[in-house]
């Protein structure tokens, strides 16, 4: 419930237990003040201000049972039943006396629906305050002429027609009240709900990107193992099989051309290790995001292949969690890797989107592609290749998709959550 509607409920409250008691005092000052207008024996007038009285102890006591049942006392009950009745035989005989009263009787018009229970009693209930109320606007009882009597019953009628219009409307609003009600309260819990699971959710996303990170140091580990032995390891074995024929070498001219090959292995061995330095996380993006890492990495990799090598960024940048950069870095250096390995493409496009609560990377070339039926024979062991940028992927609550035709080039996506830098 807002706070605008607690106040009128409030406010509504205070109309319902102070109201009898402001119609109450009026008839008894437009009694007092018309008293020259009505010829009243002593029996009336003496049972007049006794009824007024005890109308008076009645409201008090109807008002303190209600005080002490806090949250209830707007409940229907057969006690309000009860009083109901008895302030309306009270009302009735008063307005018999004297028609003044009836301002004291309209106040059964305003709280039936709260103190009796069920709706055709409820009905009931207005319909006598309407009848008590007709008869003091139709000239008082008891009725002295037959236009009186018409009068009345016009009067009843018009009366009861509209209080329980008025109390039809009341109790749809009271409906509408309780289904609004209902509603907040269900969305409170539904919301309540949804905060706990994405608490939980965060927590989960949290330990995921834990395992991730203690995962990808042990996939990095292996992809260094496998660079050196590739390249630097190949490259060193080579340098030493060369120097070795120059130890045997027959001649000055032999041994100088074995050890200009030796020479261009060790650059191309130095080239290689600077390379697998350079590709290090961490390294490539201590002072850099994803986006000015990528697009460093790419145009490193165009320089060294002769490919021609775009980049480009499309969304609003975010400046992501560590470990999504370090994944989405590792899986573009994979991808550039296995198209200089196996492409022979002209052009490669790298993408970077930031996608609301997604960011996806995309990398196409041109090259040869191949049949993806064949996927598991074309990726390396070890993790490094296809089904290691998957499982990269995958271990950040992401996806890697492929799409490739022999001829036609190959196209990877690889979708993961947006998770924002700490």
């Amino acid at each position: 419930m807002t706070t605008k509607d607690g106040q009128i409920e409030r406010r509504w409250e205070q109309l319902h237990t102070w109201g009898p008691y402001g119609l109450l005092g009026i008839s008894v000052v437009l009694a007092l003040a018309s008293s020259g207008l009505f010829d009243y024996s002593a029996a009336q007038w003496w049972t007049g201000w006794s009824l007024a009285g005890a109308a008076l102890v009645l409201q008090l006591w109807w008002h303190g049972t209600r005080s002490h049942r806090p949250g209830r006392g707007r409940v229907p009950s057969r006690a309000g039943t009860a009083y109901y009745v008895v302030r309306w035989a009270i009302a009735f005989v008063l307005t018999w006396i004297d028609p003044f009263f009836a301002f004291y009787a309209a106040s059964g018009f305003m709280d039936a629906d709260e103190l009796i229970p069920g709706t055709v009693a409820q009905r009931v209930g207005l319909f006598a305050s309407a009848v008590t109320v007709a008869g003091a606007q139709a000239g008082g009882l008891p009725f002295g002429s037959g236009l009186q009597w018409v009068l009345f019953v016009a009067l009843v009628a018009v009366n009861s027609a509209l209080q329980m219009a008025i109390a039809h409307l009341t109790q749809q609003e009271a409906q509408r009240s309780h289904e609004r009600t209902e509603t907040i309260s269900e969305l409170e819990r539904t919301n309540t709900a949804l905060q706990q699971a994405l608490d939980e959710n965060a927590a989960l996303h949290a330990q995921l990107l834990v395992q991730a990170r203690e995962a990808g140091v042990a996939d990095e580990r292996r992809r260094l193992a496998a660079e050196i032995h590739d390249t630097i390891a190949q490259g060193l074995t080579g340098i030493i099989a060369q120097l070795q024929v120059v130890a045997n070498a027959p001649d000055l001219a032999t041994a100088r051309t074995h050890l200009d090959r030796a020479s261009t292995l060790a650059r191309h061995s130095l080239g290689e290790a600077r390379r697998s330095v350079q590709n290090l996380a961490p390294i490539a993006l201590e002072n850099d995001g994803l986006p000015e890492a990528l697009k460093n990495t790419v145009a490193e990799w165009g320089e060294r292949t002769g490919v021609r090598a775009e980049f480009t960024v499309t969304g609003t940048t975010e400046q992501l969690h560590d470990e999504v950069s370090a994944t989405l870095l590792r899986i573009a250096q994979e991808a550039l890797s296995n198209a200089a390995r196996h492409a022979r493409a002209t052009r490669v496009g790298v993408t970077l989107s930031f996608l609301g609560d997604e960011v996806i990377l995309d990398i196409r070339d041109d090259g040869q592609g191949f049949d993806p039926l064949a996927l598991p024979d074309r990726t390396r062991t070890g993790g490094f290749g296809l089904d290691g940028m998957r499982a990269r992927a995958e271990r950040i609550a992401g996806s890697l998709t492929i799409e490739a035709e022999p001829g036609h080039g190959t196209a990877l996506s690889a979708r993961v959550p947006l998770v924002r830098h700490e």
